[in-house]
């Protein structure tokens, strides 16, 4: 009886690390997320002698290597063993036999994707401190083979009956199989042609005809002649597509399994393409579309009574289980002062400043040029190619206009899905916060979402209601026959009890007393931290001998520790941040 190796598929990736610390350390958060491992909870790095290792200790040790290496190792015969530690340990154990050195490594198994896989990070140093380099051929080749050897050690060779056993089972998967890529492999010009041939395998023929019967019955074959049939051109295509949304099927399930819902199947939405209409729902479960961790996913439990599946491309947007989001299709966001700037910066010698925008067109406000400055920094940020000059204007492009729109498309591209964040808070606890909460917003008709009378739908009317019997309970709210009627002011009162809770709690924690920031008041002090009340997050700017919390924005979090001043407006603030420029931020 003939065998063959057990087949693993290994991935490898040189990683650059010098001055990427935080990139790293995002990795590294992403890998032992939450519901990867086979009972769904977090997963667990180990490496040669724990099941515990600190991943934060192994960043520390190579946070200064040149690069780092990342394997993600896949054996076919995965699902046959409980756990991969063994064998990844095994396969590290023999890489260092091969490259005659100690690796400093860890890894963590994931089952998130159907097929078990360990991902694995190997510092970019020898044991002496010399830099590792890794020859590319054994990169390719040489990791697979000796995983293979060690998954044939361990399993056994695969007979030509397992072999077989396995063909078999794949001639009515809707799905691309090696049957399939054999068929296409033997199509001359889309025809197939099985009739048998002296050198042919005669049970193997058998399955070929049996796969290529399931095609035609799949309406991706015709019959054209005995034993030939004429292949559909896309047919590959479609079979791949089947067999991924097969996967996020099964994924969908497991996801709803474990947050112990009744979902039912024909109630699936999957959104891997273009998204056309926003979705609010609840976080089942976020993880990686893709085998390099390039793209993310979420399994949104909506509102409108369906389980989503949702492509979100590389969006590192902090979504945890539990917390309710509003999804958007993305859009490129070329704006008018992106035409306007680069029309002004063509007749002045591809120079914008606010004192050339203001001599170009005199009927402009400097407000109105300043805003222009704002949107060249976040394009400055973005990598745009926009140039900041000593004297403070600007060197724009010729084609400024066309590398903003090229940019905007490749973002919109990587990221197309906008997620805004509703609720960190159960449902549960909203139904009595002494806060502003999402039921509210829903109530109030701020924020009014289509809600279905079943699934997640159900559960939000049934704590909608709950929520409006309390508000009628503390007087804010009253009830006019049918109608129930909210006091203007609501929000806010319910937004200053929360922040005058909050404000207690934390000058008991900084020995500080609070002081409320006012409209039109400045705020001066330092920036230290993002503080999480249940209707957003405020930033805490601490002074000598008081604090005070004022709505945060992205931008802060790149100076903490560092003087920050503004002028509250409302819900906005003109900050001035260190020395550098006023910068207004609603």
């Amino acid at each position: 009886m003939r065998v063959r190796p057990r087949r693993v598929t290994v991935k490898a990736r040189v990683v650059k690390l010098a001055g990427k610390g935080k990139a790293a350390a995002a990795h590294m958060r992403y890998l032992e997320r939450d519901g990867v491992a086979r009972d769904g909870q977090p997963a667990r790095l180990y490496s040669t002698f724990t099941d515990e290792a600190d991943g934060k200790a192994y960043l520390e040790r190579c946070g200064e290597d040149r690069h780092q290496f990342r394997f993600i190792v896949a054996p076919e015969d995965g699902a046959a063993f409980e756990s991969l530690h063994g064998f990844t340990r095994d396969l590290m154990a023999q890489m260092e036999r091969d490259l005659g050195t100690t690796l400093d490594w860890v890894a963590v198994d994931h089952h998130d994707t159907g097929h078990p896989h360990s991902h694995i990070l190997v510092c970019g140093v020898t044991e002496d401190g010399k830099t590792l380099n890794i020859a590319g051929d054994y990169i390719a080749h040489g990791i697979r083979h000796r995983a293979s050897e060690i998954m044939t050690r361990d399993l056994g060779p695969q007979t030509e009956r397992e072999l077989r056993q396995q063909l078999e089972a794949e001639i009515d998967a809707e799905r691309l199989t090696r049957l399939d890529r054999a068929i296409l492999q033997r199509a001359g010009a889309g025809r197939l042609d099985l009739r048998l041939t002296p050198s042919a395998d005669p049970e193997y023929q058998q399955l070929l005809v049996a796969r290529v019967r399931k095609l035609d019955a799949m309406e991706l074959a015709t019959k054209d002649g005995p034993l030939c049939w004429m292949l559909k051109p896309d047919a590959e295509q479609i079979l791949a597509d089947m067999g991924r949304r097969g996967d996020i099927i099964r994924l969908m399930d497991q996801a709803i399994t474990g947050a112990m819902l009744d979902r039912r199947r024909e109630l699936f939405e999957i959104h891997e393409s273009e998204q056309t209409a926003p979705i609010v729902g609840k976080v089942i479960r976020r993880g990686a579309a893709d085998d390099n961790h390039h793209r993310r996913y979420l399994i949104i439990d909506g509102v409108d009574g369906r389980t989503h599946y949702i492509d979100i491309g590389a969006n590192e947007d902090a979504t945890h289980a539990g917390s309710i989001v509003r999804l958007q299709p993305a859009r490129a966001e070329v704006k008018p002062a992106d035409r306007v700037v680069a029309e002004i910066a063509a007749a002045h010698g591809d120079r914008y400043s606010n004192d050339i925008h203001l001599r170009h067109d005199p009927s402009a406000s400097e407000a109105f040029a300043e805003a222009h400055i704002h949107r060249l920094e976040a394009l400055r940020r973005a990598g745009v190619g926009v140039e900041r000059e000593a004297d403070g204007s600007w060197t724009i492009a010729p084609d400024h206009f066309d590398r903003v729109a090229a940019h905007e498309h490749t973002r919109v591209a990587a990221q197309p899905v906008r997620i805004e964040m509703l609720s960190t808070v159960s449902l549960e606890k909203q139904t009595v916060a002494q806060a502003p909460t999402w039921l509210d917003a829903e109530l109030t008709g701020n924020s009014a979402s289509d809600i279905a009378d079943h699934g997640f739908g159900r559960e939000v009317r049934q704590a909608l209601y709950q929520r409006q019997q309390w508000l009628i309970e503390q007087r804010l709210a009253d009830r006019d026959g049918e109608e129930v009627m909210f006091r203007s002011d609501m929000l806010s009162l319910l937004r200053q009890r929360e922040l005058t809770r909050v404000a207690a709690r934390l000058s008991r924690e900084l020995g500080l007393d609070y002081a409320e920031a006012r409209s039109r008041e400045k705020v001066e002090g330092i920036y230290r931290r993002p503080v999480e009340l249940a209707y957003g997050r405020y930033a805490l700017i601490e002074k000598s001998r008081e604090f005070t919390l004022v709505p945060w924005r992205p931008v802060l979090e790149r100076h903490a520790g560092r003087a920050v001043s503004g002028i509250m407006r409302g819900d906005a603030i003109s900050w001035t941040i260190g020395r550098g420029r006023g910068q207004s931020i609603s």
